[in-house]
């Protein structure tokens, strides 16, 4: 169980530093596709996201807080099935260019390493 937590936790840190890096420097590409979030906020969560991602994959051993990948993995879930519920409100379509169904697994998957790691 503990091989798989950690594969999941790299790929799921890689998407977030990706999608917090466009968060923080193209705010204003998803601020014009969404209109109920403003620049500001999608840096504050694309902040939220790298620092996050970040934090996904450091050792408990290098932070000296065991619980620390748990805590974030359940901050991570909240905002991600956050967005997906507003995401969802506008459009559940499933398709690639509708954001719903890539944050709702991504959510999916970061409450999964959170009970994961809390469960350990």
């Amino acid at each position: 169980m503990n091989i798989v937590l950690w594969v999941i936790q790299a790929a799921l840190a890689f998407l977030y530093l990706a999608g917090g890096g466009f968060k923080i420097f193209k705010p204003d590409a998803l601020a014009g596709h969404f209109r109920g979030l403003s620049p500001n906020v999608w840096r504050a969560l694309g902040l939220i996201e790298v620092v996050g991602g970040v934090l996904l994959v450091l050792p408990a051993k290098v932070t000296g807080m065991p619980a620390l990948t748990g805590m974030v993995a359940a901050v991570l879930a909240v905002e991600t099935l956050g967005i997906a519920a507003a995401y969802g409100a506008k459009s559940v379509k499933f398709v690639a260019a509708n954001p719903f169904p890539w944050n709702l697994i991504m959510g999916l998957l970061v409450a999964f390493v959170a009970w994961g790691r809390y469960a350990s």
